[in-house]
């Protein structure tokens, strides 16, 4: 239920996350899944694709609005494979492909026929602030490429919306600021804003939430970002005319956007924001 209004909508957006991250965020909110190590206890599974075909067709089932798929980069020819099975067995809603963008554009273009909406991160543009927090120094101009690839597919128009206002085609770009850091958001907004204009919905979020063991690595971390950082880079977002945008209310880092995963839904699949 967290995710953009027009992903979730009232019914709730059908989430599949993949075991491990083409990044090593420091301040990753999934980070017991995204380090891909098996303790036993973290309820992930290893699926066959026509499995996860079945996950797909049992989230439909349940009236979920789309299926997002978190983290998916490097399970892309599973992916592809899965939802061909699942769409062969009536499988209608909108694929959305969640990613934090460190990809290459031959990797986003295979998903041409694939995936229906994009949900891409665009984290970082200062190079120092990305080789800190993500050894990847090379982040921005990496996910740049892999951006432009997902508008070419998904973003040659404005995006498409159903009668209840759900999105069935198109391109989100999320940026989550981090504290301390709003010079490097509007950095990124511009950039977004200038390149690709109301082609794209820009979703910038403050539920930057401090995980346990932060202050010892990026100590600057340590907190969540202040409403007057966050009401700085939205009054930028105004300014320079960004019109198509989500933004989050009240004090998101305080609610539960972590989730706790005990591999819910894996045996039945087996056969808070508002517009800007």
């Amino acid at each position: 239920m967290w995710e953009e209004p027009c992903i979730s909508g009232k019914e709730g957006s059908g989430t599949v996350f993949f075991v491990g991250c083409p990044l090593g965020c420091v301040f990753c909110q999934n980070r017991s899944i995204a380090l891909g190590r098996h303790t036993g206890a973290d309820g992930w599974r290893i699926l066959t694709p026509a499995e996860l075909a079945g996950v797909f067709l049992s989230l439909e089932a349940k009236r979920a609005n789309n299926i997002n798929l978190v983290t998916p980069t490097h399970f892309v020819p599973q992916i592809i494979e899965a939802v061909r099975i699942a769409r062969s067995e009536g499988l209608s809603i909108p694929v959305v492909y969640n990613t934090g963008s460190y990809e290459t554009p031959e990797t986003i273009r295979a998903l041409r026929d694939t995936v229906d909406i994009f949900l891409p991160d665009l984290k970082f543009q200062d190079p120092a602030v990305a080789a800190r927090y993500a050894d990847a120094p090379d982040y921005f101009e990496v996910a740049v490429r892999a951006i432009d690839e997902m508008v070419a597919i998904a973003g040659r128009e404005e995006a498409s919306f159903d009668e209840r206002g759900m999105m069935t085609r198109g391109v989100i770009v999320r940026h989550m600021i981090l504290p301390g850091h709003t010079k490097d958001s509007m950095r990124i907004l511009r950039t977004l804003h200038e390149r690709y204009g109301d082609r794209i919905w820009i979703s910038i979020l403050n539920q930057y939430t401090p995980m346990p063991g932060i202050e010892s690595v990026c100590p600057e971390l340590n907190r969540k970002v202040t409403r007057r950082e966050y009401d700085r880079v939205l009054d930028f977002a105004i300014r320079i005319g960004i019109r198509n945008a989500y933004m989050q209310e009240g004090p998101t880092a305080s609610e539960s956007f972590i989730p706790s995963f005990r591999g819910e839904g894996l045996t039945e699949g087996e056969g808070g924001m508002r517009n800007g």
